[in-house]
């Protein structure tokens, strides 16, 4: 993992009392993610974040009750970021597989400028399994309202709605062991996804969830 880098802090000056509160509240995130992405769950401590974050670590607790308070919000935090990202790189002219092949190219430029993201997920279900609960009711609940809209234009056939749920979960597995072989090397370091992967992907759902039933 890289070295963490200490996060500067935003000038306040001028911002509202509310402004101020979120600033830092994203601060102090944005500081869990880096030590945990480099770290661990289990390493990350309150005076590793706070130092981080350029925070004492009284102003820590006016907005976390404990240490397991901000590693439970970690993911949920990180994930939302990561939707945000994925919804405004698709244009809402993209239908189709098109659009499918747009989801995955956003998703690992995510990770490509998040490489934290990594760790933080997949330790997540043992160090904050309510929350790796959430992060993935989150996504595929906003996956399947997707795919029913395709459903809905006649891009997808042939599939009941227990099944969308299972190719939800299908999909989610491939990027996620796509991300974790093809977008890092061994130091953990992202790097370009080879475009034959990503062709791989697209004939996987062309041939398969796109095709006539």
């Amino acid at each position: 993992m890289t070295k963490s880098t200490a996060l500067r802090m935003p000038q306040l000056r001028g911002m509202s009392r509310e402004e101020k509160a979120r600033e830092t509240y994203r601060l102090i995130l944005e500081a869990a993610a880096q030590v945990v992405g480099n770290d661990g769950y289990a390493d990350a401590s309150i005076s590793k974040i706070t130092q981080l974050a350029g925070v004492a670590q009284g102003t820590f607790y006016n907005y976390f009750k404990s240490r397991q308070d901000v590693l439970n919000k970690l993911l949920p935090y990180m994930g939302r970021q990561m939707l945000d990202h994925i919804a405004s790189s698709l244009p809402r002219t993209l239908a189709g597989p098109v659009r499918e092949e747009a989801r995955l190219r956003a998703f690992l430029d995510y990770l490509n400028a998040h490489p934290a993201f990594y760790r933080i997920l997949y330790e997540a279900e043992v160090f904050a399994p309510e929350a790796h609960a959430e992060h993935f009711r989150v996504l595929v609940t906003g996956y399947k309202g997707s795919l029913e809209r395709a459903v809905e234009r006649g891009e997808i056939r042939g599939f009941d709605e227990a099944e969308l749920e299972a190719v939800i979960y299908m999909l989610l597995s491939a990027r996620s062991y796509i991300s974790m072989h093809y977008a890092r090397n061994g130091n953990g370091q992202a790097k370009a996804v080879p475009e034959h992967v990503i062709k791989a992907y697209m004939k996987i759902l062309t041939r398969g969830l796109f095709s006539p039933a």
